[in-house]
């Protein structure tokens, strides 16, 4: 529904006057009762010590107690009192949003100072106060995976598939630092990767989420990350790896050394010459891939090669400048071997990433304190364009730079009460080009693009565009957590955000026109392919939480509302857009209601059941692209069809919120004394997904819009059975059964299949991403503090594909399958002693078994190594044979990858 922009303060008042105040997702709390041993009497007046910590709290007339602001990680609690033993309860763990209940029963002391007795709590296989699916992963779990990345533990998790949570499109996932939003509206993917070094928790929730969270419709991964202590520590870490395979006739170079290099380190404790007041703790990484895909340098952007007819004798090939014409097909086959061979290979899905964090926290006093966070982060890659195979040097360079800092400050009013106040901004800034300079005289005329065709690979030419874009975002947030009786904690809050979207895209013009030189039209000339804009849109939220625990139930509770104006431009008249009046796109809010509920059924089992609706901007993207709704009648858009959108397609800045409603249904069952069952249905409604509609102009131009017009469902089951580790052995395996359909997977897919001549789709078809069986398993072996061993499997259903034949759809979308993945993962290590440290040698392998998954197909086969289509294509006005083309790397797994590796802890 639309707002006027004077009822947002009213709204935003209203929510923020009935309640009392947590900050979103980084902190956890202790609850219990203390209790006479011999009688059973409630203790009051006990005191109740977190150490290490200023934090504790004293019981009540009923013996209860509650802790507050505790950040994850483990502890020990300790209870004293007059007359009584002290008691000692050590590797207490607490967890983001969730509660520990720790009871103590405390006996008279013999002595009137008593003894301490100390025991070794351990976590409950059950959690009480779990009201939907959410899995938290410590730092200690994620140094035994093979992992390298956030993302690889996410993937892990039961319901995510390649990011996608439960049949969710990209980018339906909010990201979050510290409880503090990290995506890029433009595409709602995340700016700024935390590294595995600096996770203290990892918080993955895939199912319903507290009305905390907003801007998400499938899911939260909220990372929180280490703090500094009162002593020094720290530790580096490096591994070298390279791709151990023998799949040369699809993985070009793989015999050969394809270095991986990794730099990494920590240091952590009171900063210097400030005693232990502020503590720092920073982290830094440096990783350097080639990657797998290997293309060859035969030709050069500035090679100019002719194919005028089918006869061979007709063609010239230049390569690196030196011309070449053939009297036979032979001696033209002997030439193309001898290019090949005399040619360097060239990493064509290299990267470059460089990371630094800092993070500065300060008790002020007793009752408040302070946190600064900065992290910065640089990417320069490449992604495998197939045509460029045998001229790499002309396809697209790819750099992303990003960084934010957080200020935070906490000020605690009373032991029931405090609040958080952050002050945050972030940047993300995206080019893609070949070279940085658009004027730069190694560009080419982009007709030499076109010299190969069908399944060749170009001989020349590179890529024209110059593609840029930053997005800087401004957040200022403050939560407020009341714990105002023992049943109730109530949280509230309030969010603004700022957003600045500048993007600039452009296509290099070269031709007679230009004088055979590089030229960039100016932004007053009325040229195709040249876009600028500048925007600033304002997003606010407010949100009412109440956590209820009983002794037989947990309910929580919350409603949230948005709002949003995107502070852009809409025209009036559809039928001429380029040359139509405009006004102001109208503003959008919402209210979304949600609820969650645990009961615990014995004491070794629980249900759980969730309910919510959740809203989320469709990425800016989409509201603000073709800024000047450009039209063309032609197709041809130059040497490529401009990066990130679709030719003749406009924004839409009225967009709405796209909607889901998800219902859930759990059980949490204990068997045994380390064994754990979770059972988990769920059902997804979703609506005014992102689509297009189709419209024409006055001068029978069709086009496209953005609007909310898609829709779909997701239902699965999910079953997961852990065996906590103990005894050296630890072991989990999870199973996922989902059915994801839509009428679309892409939001242009409407206007896609009206060029092609086609129907829109008007029915749900499975989802491109929709895998219907999914089973992982891990297996941990050893000693976690001197040699162990992890192992990874993951099975998968093969993703859907449209067959079709000659190029025409013979079936239903999405009506035949992929083949089915698997894949195997090891990581071991052994730690040792060296003087005063602790070192570590370990060996990590991706794909164990050397797999070749096939994750793309030909549409007419449904396989990777074989297209009826390509072997009728008839001749190919190229060098490169038809099986050179056809067996394309990129539409296979990566190759078995092997690291070795030491870290030094100190």
């Amino acid at each position: 529904m639309q707002a006027k922009l004077w009822t947002l303060p009213l709204l935003l008042l209203l929510v923020w006057s009935i309640s009392a105040p947590l900050p979103a997702g980084t902190t956890g709390k202790i609850i219990g009762r203390i209790t006479d041993r011999e009688t059973g009497e409630p203790l009051p007046g006990v005191n109740v010590l977190v150490e290490g910590t200023q934090l504790g709290a004293a019981t009540d007339i009923d013996g209860n107690y509650f802790i507050l602001r505790l950040a994850p990680g483990v502890y020990a609690i300790r209870a004293t009192m007059i007359g009584y033993d002290n008691l000692r309860y050590e590797q207490v763990r607490v967890s983001v949003d969730k509660t520990t209940e720790l009871n103590f029963s405390l006996s008279s002391a013999v002595l009137e100072l008593g003894t301490t007795v100390t025991v070794i709590a351990e976590k409950p296989i059950v959690e009480r106060d779990l009201t939907s699916t959410s899995v938290t992963v410590d730092a200690q779990v994620i140094q035994r995976l093979p992992v390298t990345s956030i993302q690889d533990v996410i993937n892990l998790q039961a319901g995510v598939v390649d990011g996608h949570f439960r049949g969710g499109r990209s980018g339906e996932v909010a990201y979050l630092i510290d409880g503090v939003s990290i995506n890029d509206v433009y595409n709602n993917d995340f700016s700024l990767q935390v590294e595995n070094q600096s996770v203290q928790e990892l918080q993955i929730i895939s199912g319903t989420f507290n009305a905390e969270y907003g801007q998400a419709m499938s899911g939260i991964v909220n990372v929180v990350t280490k703090e500094g202590g009162s002593t020094y520590h720290g530790q580096i870490q490096s591994y070298v790896g390279d791709y151990l395979s023998n799949h040369t006739d699809v993985f070009w170079n793989i015999d050969a050394l394809n270095p991986i290099y990794n730099f990494e380190g920590t240091l952590s404790g009171p900063l210097p010459l400030l005693g232990k007041s502020v503590t720092f703790f920073a982290a830094g990484r440096y990783a350097d891939y080639e990657g797998a895909l290997y293309g060859r340098n035969s030709f050069t952007p500035t090679d100019s090669s002719n194919f005028p007819s089918t006869d061979i004798r007709d063609w010239m090939i230049e390569s690196r400048g030196i011309e070449h014409r053939f009297s036979s097909p032979e001696d033209f086959a002997r030439l193309s071997d001898s290019l090949r061979n005399a040619s360097d290979y060239v990493p064509m899905n290299p990267s470059q990433r460089w990371t630094g964090q800092i993070k500065l926290t300060t008790r002020v006093s007793a009752s408040d304190k302070i946190d600064y966070e900065g992290l910065i982060q640089h990417h320069k890659y490449k992604t495998y364009n197939h045509r460029f195979r045998l001229n790499p040097d002309g396809d697209f360079w790819r750099y992303q730079t990003g960084w934010n800092n957080t200020l935070t400050w906490t000020h605690v009013f009373n032991h029931r009460t405090f609040m958080t106040t952050k002050a945050a901004r972030f940047y993300t800034d995206y080019r893609q080009q070949v070279y940085s300079d658009p004027y730069d005289p190694r560009y080419t005329n982009p007709m030499l693009l076109m010299a190969a065709s069908g399944s060749a690979f170009l001989t020349g030419g590179q890529e024209m565009w110059h593609f840029k874009r930053n997005t800087t975002t401004s957040i200022g947030k403050i939560d407020l957590t009341s714990q105002i009786t023992q049943t109730h904690q109530i949280k509230t809050g309030i969010e603004l955000r700022r957003h600045r979207l500048w993007l600039r895209a452009f296509e290099i013009r070269l031709n007679r026109e230009t004088g055979w030189q590089p030229y960039v039209p100016t932004r007053t000339q009325n040229v195709q392919n040249n876009d600028e804009y500048l925007y600033y849109p304002i997003e606010a939220s407010a949100y009412l939480q109440d956590k209820i625990e009983l002794h037989y139930m947990v309910v929580n509770a919350g409603v949230r509302l948005d709002y949003f104006s995107s502070q852009g431009i809409v025209p009036i008249n559809f039928s001429d857009p380029a040359y139509s009046p405009t006004r102001k796109a109208s503003s959008e809010y919402q209210i979304s209601p949600r609820v969650g509920l645990s009961y615990p059924i014995t004491d070794r089992g629980a249900i759980h059941v969730s309910y919510g609706h959740f809203f989320q901007i469709p990425g800016f993207e989409h509201l603000f692209s073709n800024p000047e709704f450009e039209l063309y009648a032609t197709s041809n858009y130059g040497s490529t069809n401009p990066p990130e959108r679709q030719p003749n397609t406009i924004g839409n800045a009225e967009l709405k919120p796209q909607k889901t409603t998800i219902y859930e249904i759990g059980l949490q069952q204990q068997i045994g004394f380390d064994l754990s069952l979770d059972v988990t249905a769920f059902f997804k409604d979703i609506r005014n997904l992102l689509g297009t509609e189709i419209l024409h102009t006055t001068t029978g131009i069709r086009y496209a819009r953005y609007i909310n017009r898609d829709y779909g469902n997701v239902k699965g089951l999910t079953v997961a059975l852990e065996k906590r580790f103990g005894g050296g052995i630890g072991a989990t395996i999870d199973y996922t059964y989902q059915i994801a359909q839509g009428n679309a997977s892409d939001p242009t897919s409407a206007f896609l299949d009206v060029q092609a001549g086609r129907e829109p789709q008007k029915q749900l078809v499975p989802l491109n991403w929709d895998r219907t069986h999914s089973l992982n398993t891990s297996l941990t072996l050893g000693d976690p503090d001197r040699m162990s061993a992890s192992i990874i499997g993951r099975l998968g259903s093969g993703f859907p594909y449209t067959p079709t034949e000659q190029n025409v759809r013979t079936a239903v979308e999405n009506s035949e399958r992929k083949p089915a993945v698997y894949t195997v993962d090891l990581y071991a290590y052994r730690r040792f002693g060296i003087a005063n440290m602790n070192a570590t040698v370990f060996v990590r392998v991706f794909n164990l078994f050397d797999r070749m998954n096939e994750t793309d197909v030909y549409s007419d086969t449904g396989r990777a190594n074989y297209s009826i289509a390509a072997e009728r294509s008839g001749t190919i006005f190229g060098v490169n044979t038809l099986d050179e083309w056809i067996r394309r790397p990129d539409f296979y797994s990566e190759p078995r990858q092997v690291m070795l590796g030491f870290s030094l802890d100190f």
